[in-house]
This record gives structure tokens, sequence and C-alpha cells, in this order.
């Protein structure tokens, strides 16, 4: 316990130090926290001590951090901006997805010489955005409450969702298990957002937060079963984040 106390420490030690760089260069905090945390790993890791970036709990935060950061970027996104702004929203994503992903994957193949399976791989690295990092620094600049801000964010989980669906068809094994999970997924999306606000109505409004326990229940659930049919928690949570948006709305 003293060990993973003090790894703890020095990791929030370096997260105050980027606050600290952040404020006073006037930077976004979250891509400042990212290289102060690769700069910090690099120096201690030369110096042959572990600071326990490998350690199954550190892997567990970070990935409950961008899960919890996706949903509340989805909870930003407002219905009526994408019925109103569907063309720019559709063509922002799908351009910043397709342009890199067709690109690398072709620069790679063609003039690296990379394998096809490589090539794809280096494509879809390369053209995903990460809508918890483009979250927080809206959130910071004040930007999510803009009209542009919204478009910009709901582009991102278009980009997003075009990410998982390549990974999907390209890597991951489809199965039974990926039925399943689909399944699921679906059921859940049509008929939380139906049930959910009869169930707040009933059991929330308490000193209990039972609306914090009851979205954790059903993000770590998904993100479990997503595991469990061979894809990635975070991605697939993010193409569920708008749903429990309206659960929460």
């Amino acid at each position: 316990m003293f060990e993973i106390l003090l790894k703890a420490s020095l990791w929030f030690f370096l997260a105050l130090i980027s606050t600290v760089i952040a404020t006073k260069l006037r930077l976004a905090t979250a891509l400042t926290e990212i290289a102060v945390g690769a700069i910090a790993s690099l120096a201690i890791a030369n110096s042959g001590i572990s600071i326990g970036e490998n350690d199954m709990w550190i892997k567990f935060i970070a990935g409950v951090g961008a899960i919890m950061l996706t949903f509340l970027a989805g909870a930003e996104l407002e219905p009526e901006i994408l019925k109103t702004r569907w063309k720019e929203t559709a063509g922002i994503g799908l351009i910043a997805f397709l342009a890199p992903f067709l690109g690398c994957t072709a620069f790679a193949y063609y003039l690296l010489g990379w394998t096809l399976k490589a090539s794809w791989l280096a494509g879809v690295a390369l053209s995903t955005t990460s809508v918890a990092v483009v979250y927080a620094v809206m959130l910071e600049l004040g930007l999510n409450k803009t009209e542009f801000g919204k478009v910009i964010l709901a582009a991102c989980f278009v980009n997003d969702l075009g990410t998982v669906i390549a990974l999907g068809l390209i890597f991951s094994p489809f199965t039974i298990k990926s039925l399943i999970f689909i399944g699921i997924t679906i059921f859940i999306a049509i008929f939380a957002p139906i049930l959910t606000p009869r169930i707040f109505k009933k059991f929330g409004n308490r000193p209990s937060e039972f609306e914090t326990k009851y979205l954790l229940f059903i993000l770590f659930g998904l993100g479990a079963l997503a595991i469990w049919s061979g894809s990635e928690a975070v991605r697939r949570v993010a193409t569920y984040a708008t749903c429990p948006v309206v659960i929460v709305k």
C-alpha cells in the first residue's frame, strides 16, 4: 500500500506541475499534462526507477478517466446541433477521418513498403482524434458553450465513429460475442433513455448519489462487454456516449 500511495502522490505532483506550467504559459492543461507525463516517464525510466506506469491500477484509473471524459464530452452534445448542422458535422468528421486514414495508409504501403495490415493500422492510428482531449481543451477555453465548439465536438464523435468501424472491420474478430455486444448495446441505446428518467425520479436526488452509480454501472458494464467481445472499452463507450446524454437531460 505504501508503494501505491507513493506512486499516486508522484503522479499527482506531476499533474500539479502541469497545471502550473499550463497556467504560466497559457497552454491547454490536458496537452501539457501529456507532455509533462511523457518527459517525466522517459527521464525517470532512464534512471532505473519505476513510477508504475504499467501497473494495473494505474491503467484502470486511466481507463476510467478516459471513459468518463468521453461521456462528459457526449453530455455537451446538443441534439439540435446534430439536426440543424448535420452537414458541417458530418463533413468535417468524415474528411478528418478519411483524409489521413487513406493518405497515411497509402503512404505506408506504397512508399514505406509496409505490409497491408500494418499500413491500415497506421492509417487508423493517425486518423483518429481524442474526444477527451478536445473536450478538455474546449472546456478550458469556454468553446464548449459556443455553437462553433459544439459542431467541432460533434464532428469529433463522427471521426471517432469512423475509427471504431474501421478497427472493427479490419482488425477485430467478428464472432458470436460481437453479435451479443452489438445486440446489448442497441437494446440499451433504445430503452435506457426511456427507463432512466423514471428510475431517477424514483431513486434519485438523494445523498447516496444514485445517478452517479447508475451511470458508472452502465459505462463500466459496456466497457467490460466490449473487451469481452474482443474490442476496446473507451472507443466503444465513445460511440455510446451520446445516448447517456439523452438519459441525463
